[in-house]
């Protein structure tokens, strides 16, 4: 089951303001770059009090791995715990996780334990 693209990052203009203009937050394994972004590109509806989905996009490069099947297992995982954290994140986010060289060891629990600390450190979560 892949992520529905209402919580996709998938422009590259959306990832370029986001690195341009987002907060950084560091971990072992995994880097966010976060930006509230009440106002999103999608069309809105009439009503202004409603944000935006949060949205998700995933940068690994081949430095973490030469191999295509290891980084899209990463991006598997790492979406997979987005998912499972989605009822908790606040609306009006875009949000680009950067993997790390280290993470070519971590295991699904690894990678929602640390997405769930970034997002809290962020503000994403209010815990």
């Amino acid at each position: 089951m892949s992520l529905q693209k209402k919580y996709r990052l998938k422009n590259w203009r959306n990832f370029k303001k986001v690195y341009e203009k987002g907060r950084f937050y560091r971990s072992d394994n995994l880097n966010l770059k976060a930006l509230f972004d009440p106002q999103s590109d999608q069309k809105s509806n009439s009503s202004n009090q409603d944000l935006p989905p949060t949205c998700l996009g995933i940068s690994i490069s081949k430095k973490v791995s030469k191999k295509a099947v290891e980084r899209n297992r990463i991006k598997r995982l790492i979406k997979a715990c987005f998912r499972e954290l989605l009822p908790l994140i606040n609306q009006g986010w875009k949000l680009i996780i950067i993997v790390r060289s280290t993470a070519i060891e971590c295991e699904y629990e690894h990678f929602l334990r640390e997405l769930k600390k970034l997002l809290i450190k962020a503000g994403i979560i209010n815990n």
